[in-house]
């Protein structure tokens, strides 16, 4: 009996913790602590009423948008996730193919799997992903190796000064098999990230060594200086904060807990949001992530004041299950799920979803 063709994300999330080795699984499905973080941005999502508008005469709705000056099919880009040939043997290769089908732009980990200029080859429209380094030299070189791909923008990292304490990673020892290794980072051979150690996550112990707990605002400074390409600062969730990184001359910020990922305890992103979208008071665009699953998630964000979203997980799940049109088949049905809401909610573009009104439960 042939396979069902998935009809919503969930099903590609079913297809992929079928396929997957369990500790594989759960590194990428994981949350830190006790996961409370990561269930509340589900909690918290479905907590948020929007209000439709009716006879609005509306016959199509149309979902392109403008990202920090890339053009979108959506108002989405593919989040920055590491080591992706843990889930397909072409990894973030497939995967930026993926969203080069679906015509978004595809953010490129420091710590991905496969080179950048590797993944540049594909031809999707590219954002680089930078975390802070002990090594200042390192920092700049990956900047410029960005430029010279011909990159997008520059998306920074700050909510990592350490790796969240997964549990799951703990408790499965997770280590990367020796043929997986930070592409951008290291050269061939092993590192402290294929190291088993009793208790402990490798992949934690790797990130320890290679990041610097002691980034502050004066190195964000910094990176503003080094660069031209428009810069994201990802993992905002205070609006002071958010008000600092726009005073820096930040493009665009993401409000984002990591996905659950880091401090436990941490507020839904969609709960601060519009904290953040006053903060900035359209001095620079807003995105999201955390939790998003959805076409409908997508209008909550947008009516909440959003200018995207990015998705994370959900682009695992279809890489898992069958690479690069696995990945355009989470996009396009996001898109078609979008289009729908749209319509639904009396909404011919973007720019009317975020009129829209909402209660938040």
């Amino acid at each position: 009996m042939a396979q069902a063709q998935p009809v919503c994300l969930e099903d590609l999330q079913q297809s992929a913790a079928a396929r997957l080795a369990p500790p594989v699984w759960d590194f990428i499905a994981g949350g830190s602590g006790r996961e409370t973080t990561l269930d509340a941005n589900r909690a918290a999502l479905d907590s948020v009423s929007l209000v439709p508008r009716v006879l609005a005469g509306v016959k199509t709705s149309d979902t392109g948008a403008q990202l920090l000056g890339t053009s979108a099919a959506l108002p989405l880009a593919v989040a920055p996730m590491a080591y992706q040939r843990l889930l397909w043997p072409e990894g973030e290769l497939a995967a930026a193919e993926g969203a080069r089908a679906a015509q978004v732009p595809f953010v490129v980990s420091t710590i991905s799997s496969t080179s950048l200029e590797e993944i540049a080859e594909v031809g999707a429209d590219l954002w680089f992903q930078l975390y802070w380094l002990h090594d200042r030299g390192r920092m700049v070189e990956l900047i410029r190796r960005a430029e010279q791909v011909g990159c997008q923008a520059l998306m920074v990292t700050v909510d990592v000064p350490i790796m969240g304490r997964r549990l799951r990673d703990l408790r499965n020892e997770f280590t990367l098999p020796v043929w997986i290794r930070s592409a951008n980072l290291e050269p061939e051979g092993p590192s402290a990230a294929h190291s088993r150690r009793a208790g402990e996550s490798a992949v934690a112990a790797h990130t320890k060594i290679a990041f610097d707990s002691t980034f502050d605002w004066s190195d964000l400074e910094w990176i503003r200086e080094q660069t031209r390409l428009p810069l994201v600062v990802k993992g905002i969730l205070a609006p002071r904060d958010a008000e600092q990184a726009v005073g820096l001359g930040v493009d665009a910020v993401v409000v984002s807990n990591h996905g659950g990922r880091q401090l436990d305890g941490a507020l839904p992103s969609i709960t601060a949001l519009p904290w953040v979208v006053e903060a900035v008071d359209g001095r620079c665009q807003v995105l999201m992530d955390s939790g998003v699953r959805s076409g409908t998630d997508i209008l909550r964000a947008l009516a909440l004041g959003a200018d995207g979203v990015l998705i994370g997980r959900p682009v695992l799940w279809g890489l898992s299950t069958a690479g690069a049109q696995g990945v355009t088949q989470v996009l396009s049905i996001l898109r078609t799920e979008l289009e729908e809401a749209l319509l639904l909610a009396g909404c011919a573009d973007l720019a009317a979803a975020r009129a829209l009104r909402t209660l938040t439960r």
